[in-house]
């Protein structure tokens, strides 16, 4: 089968995850690597057998055979390469979050557009296994029609020592975090009627918000209740996993430290604990993501090889980037934000 070809633009800390999800994949090979520190591409590519590096982005354009790009950059720069890739004809995969601005991410969704391309986000926590599974529950019907939810993603975890850009961001938890934790709440219980949130920055030293609390309205009429610290010290440190509880009128589902799950309903509670595959190239402290990022890239695969229809595509995607910025908006304006009536998402023709 011939497989495709790809670059890998941006080698800093979570390339190292992306591209060894890549290689876990039959049909898709990383050909080339691009860092604007061409140091760090030489470690990443000699770390997982890629051949060629560059430091120029466009002489690793114009000097490989591709057939779509992976960008993994920091944020500030992806409209940048994504218009590269448009301007190329290629393919284009874009870490999350999408871009650092509402107007930036409308202008990349056009581009994408104009160009006639495959265009996709690489937003990966809706694919962690413990939320396949809540899912796979939801849709049983177990616990009837859900009426509320919450999750929490709550750590006091040092991640500005791994990401130290992340303490110079002028917006940071909704960006960073919100973008996952929005994106699952649309994938566990569809679009969003309205949001209120209100923000906070408890660590001294960073620029923007480390606290978030929301409230959205599906359309569907229920509640979710979201909440993100990174300034959270608790008694047992789980970063970086989320908690849930979803509640139904026939029983609730639960989602508690170590991916444990418990299912109630008038018949009592089942108990499970999902597995977490474990790979070569992760992390002791990643468990989720790893194989969330394998099924995430598996999924785009089997789109640009015509095979299926990605559901982390640009346009919805872009739903989500509509729920982070109009939280801002409501945290700025400490008013509910109607995401029909103000701030629609209909791209400009």
């Amino acid at each position: 089968m011939k497989k495709l070809r790809f670059a890998i633009f941006g080698c800093g800390f979570w390339s190292q995850f992306q591209l060894g999800g890549w290689q876990e994949l039959e049909g898709a090979e990383c050909v080339a690597l691009y860092n604007r520190t061409k140091s760090k591409a030489d470690e990443l590519a000699k770390r997982f057998g890629i051949s060629r590096t560059y430091d120029n982005a466009e002489a690793l354009i114009n000097n490989e055979t591709l057939d779509f790009i992976d960008i993994i950059t920091d944020v500030d720069t992806h409209a940048t390469f994504v218009e590269l890739g448009a301007k190329n004809k290629l393919d284009v995969i874009c870490q999350k979050p999408m871009a650092p601005d509402f107007p930036t991410a409308r202008q990349m969704m056009k581009v994408t557009r104009d160009a006639g391309i495959k265009y996709f986000v690489h937003e990966n926590y809706r694919w962690q296994p413990q939320f396949r599974r809540v899912k796979q529950l939801l849709d049983s019907g177990i616990i009837g029609t859900p009426f509320r939810a919450n999750t929490q993603f709550k750590t006091a975890f040092p991640v500005f020592e791994t990401q130290p850009f992340l303490a110079e961001l002028e917006h940071f938890a909704l960006t960073d975090q919100g973008s996952h934790q929005f994106d699952v709440l649309r994938y566990l219980f569809g679009e969003v009627q309205s949001i209120f949130c209100q923000i906070q920055t408890v660590h001294p030293a960073i620029r923007g918000e480390d606290v978030a609390t929301s409230v959205l309205q599906m359309k569907s009429g229920m509640v979710c209740t979201q909440e993100i610290s990174f300034s959270s010290l608790l008694e047992k440190e789980i970063f970086p996993q989320t908690l849930l509880l979803v509640e139904g009128d026939r029983g609730s589902i639960r989602l508690d430290a170590d991916f444990k799950i418990s299912i109630t309903t008038r018949k009592g509670t089942e108990k499970e604990v999902i597995p977490m595959k474990h790979y070569p190239w992760q992390t002791n402290r990643l468990k989720p993501e790893p194989p969330s990022i394998v099924s995430c890239n598996h999924n785009i695969l089997q789109d640009l090889l015509g095979k299926g229809n990605a559901e982390n595509t640009g346009n919805d995607n872009f739903q989500t980037v509509r729920l982070v910025w109009a939280a801002y908006e409501s945290a700025k304006t400490n008013r509910v934000i109607n995401m029909d009536k103000d701030f629609p998402g209909v791209l400009k023709t």
